[in-house]
């Protein structure tokens, strides 16, 4: 039985403290394979992938249903979209760089590079893959942004440049000051660790940076680029459907970009997240640092963007940006978590610390989202994952 609390008694008073909920056995493969069999039918999900880490190690990986339109079953090698579970290892590829001593998360970025950043032209250097950093340059702002505060979605950027209604690249608020999700953060990270001095250690290729990982990890149909290779043999990559039932072609990327051009399977994206929740590859105070809690979220939910903050009073008190991952305090002890999302996927990682516990999931139908949470508390018993805050009322949703 999961406990809430425990009575004392001293003389006639009552004490009530909280206790930590106990981690439920993992469900039997048979119980899971129910579930998300059930979870599918009620949610119209057309495919599915989900992968178990139990005390750090992968217990369970499986495929559900088709992987596109002509009926080709999705199974545990198919490649999937990762969408913005790219942030999370972007975030992991950065505290590598930390332990060598090459990033520092709180010095400003404007030490890491040769000259300011308004003065590089991004399009002469890789077209279509930064921001036009020029347009910060009478806003002097941008000095202060840290490493830290691009993997907090802090910086005062809004999700992406082009997204702004007049296409300007805009600093909102003041850097380090709030959370308000950005991939753009993420973006101009990239761009001081490839076009950083090269004294310090930068210049690097991201792409290349995580390439090294994912062979280190045995991820060896993963890349942050869409290879051509992934559509050939008999595990193909995944189409996907929108909200509407519409059948939509895979999302490929062509440079590797930290926001989320990650295309991974359910095999692949299992080991990172076994060894994101045991800390494999990162020294212990980069681990730390990483799922930490960096700066409080305030408001009550993730989209849209630059809400109002909520009062303190109605604040979740646990919910922090981490790098690169959300965190939070639930029944079973500190948690972390990230999803992914476009108009045709819905992915999931969520883990609990102290069990080194996790379920991933890969969607390449966006509907399966809406029933994440009761999948996710099936495996796991409740652990606290926010999903009110992460989807609002847009679980399953395409916008």
């Amino acid at each position: 039985m999961i406990g809430w609390m425990r009575i004392f008694r001293v003389g006639l008073v009552a004490i009530v403290l909280p206790v930590a909920a106990t981690a439920q056995a993992i469900p039997s493969d048979k119980a899971i394979d129910g579930e998300v069999k059930k979870v599918m039918t009620a949610t119209h999900a057309n495919g599915m992938a989900i992968a178990v880490i139990d005390h750090g190690k992968v217990k369970y990986v499986q495929a559900y249903g088709i992987r596109d339109a002509k009926g080709d079953p999705l199974k545990t090698d198919t490649v999937m979209y990762g969408a913005s579970l790219t942030k999370t290892v972007f975030a992991y590829t950065v505290m590598t760089l930390v332990d060598q001593g090459k990033i520092k998360l709180d010095m400003p970025i404007k030490d890491d590079l040769d000259q300011p950043l308004p003065s590089y032209d991004p399009e002469k250097i890789y077209p279509g893959k930064y921001a036009p950093y020029q347009e910060l340059a009478n806003d002097p702002r941008w000095e202060k942004i840290t490493p830290r505060m691009c993997l907090t979605h802090s910086t005062g950027f809004g999700n992406l440049w082009f997204f702004e209604p007049d296409s300007k690249l805009r600093i909102h608020f003041e850097p380090g000051s709030r959370f308000s999700y950005s991939g753009e953060g993420m973006i101009l990270l990239q761009f001081v660790i490839e076009n950083g001095k090269k004294s310090q250690g930068l210049g690097l290729d991201v792409g290349k940076l995580t390439d090294d990982i994912f062979a280190r990890l045995g991820m060896t149909k993963t890349s942050l680029q869409t290879r051509p290779d992934f559509a050939s043999g008999l595990d193909g990559w995944a189409d996907g459907w929108n909200d509407k039932g519409e059948a939509k072609p895979h999302s490929k990327r062509s440079k590797p970009r930290a926001s989320g051009s990650m295309d991974t399977t359910i095999t692949d994206i299992s080991k990172f997240a076994a060894a994101v929740v045991t800390g494999e590859g990162l020294s212990a105070a980069a681990h730390r640092e990483m799922l930490k809690p960096s700066l409080h979220i305030t408001t009550a939910t993730q989209f849209p963007i630059f809400l109002p903050e909520l009062p303190v009073s109605k604040q979740r008190k646990d919910l922090y940006a981490g790098l690169g991952v959300v965190v939070f305090n639930g029944p079973q002890g500190p948690g972390f978590f990230k999803g992914g999302h476009d108009e045709q996927t819905g992915n999931t990682l969520v883990c609990v610390e102290k069990s080194a516990r996790c379920v991933v999931i890969l969607d390449n139908d966006v509907r399966g989202e809406s029933g994440y949470a009761e999948l996710v508390k099936f495996i796991l018993g409740d652990t606290g994952v926010p999903y009110d805050w992460e989807y609002g009322d847009q679980a399953g949703k395409s916008d």
